[in-house]
């Protein structure tokens, strides 16, 4: 087997911080998800916007906290998620609670109704972002509701975690 020579050991440094460091902007961000639902499996879909809701995107105003993904008609839809109006907008303003199309492969989109439909699980929007190359994409999970008692499971784990940590630092 032969050694990689100088420039293929850089390329592959190169590309596994680029894979390591993701270098992404977070637009909005549903923190409330991962305490209601456990998140079993999460993926990146791509999603289709106007001009006007980009650029109200690159100042900052949306929401997904409320919203979610459906699938319908062998299409994933995201509704109910929030995109501010941006004021330069003279005629072609967007609607600021429409659903938009998001993009993915077919076999994920098999797989998701398949989660949906016949396990009963949620399609849960986790963060919204601009990638390295400037696109919007969103992050969404395969999700199950907790009941009352996973929750407060969940708190009491993190809580110890917190306490652990609190002795390790003061020996």
């Amino acid at each position: 087997m032969a050694l990689p020579s100088p420039w293929q050991d850089a390329y592959i440094r190169a590309m596994a911080k680029k894979d390591d460091n993701p270098n992404y902007k977070v637009i909005a961000e549903n923190r409330r998800a991962r305490y209601d639902y456990a998140i079993e499996e999460d993926l990146e879909v791509g999603i289709i916007l106007e001009g006007s809701e980009v650029k109200s995107l690159r100042q900052g105003g949306s929401n997904i906290a409320e919203s979610y993904a459906e699938v319908e008609n062998g299409e994933l839809w995201l509704t109910n998620s929030y995109i501010a109006p941006y004021e330069q907008a003279k005629m072609f303003k967007h609607e600021e609670r429409r659903k938009r199309k998001l993009l993915c492969a077919k076999r994920e989109l098999s797989n998701l109704w398949n989660a949906t439909q016949r396990k009963g699980m949620t399609i849960i929007p986790l963060v919204m972002y601009f990638n390295h190359r400037g696109l919007v994409k969103l992050k969404v999970g395969i999700a199950k509701g907790k009941k009352n008692v996973d929750k407060r499971a969940t708190e009491a784990k993190r809580d110890w975690q917190r306490q652990k940590a609190r002795l390790l630092r003061e020996h």
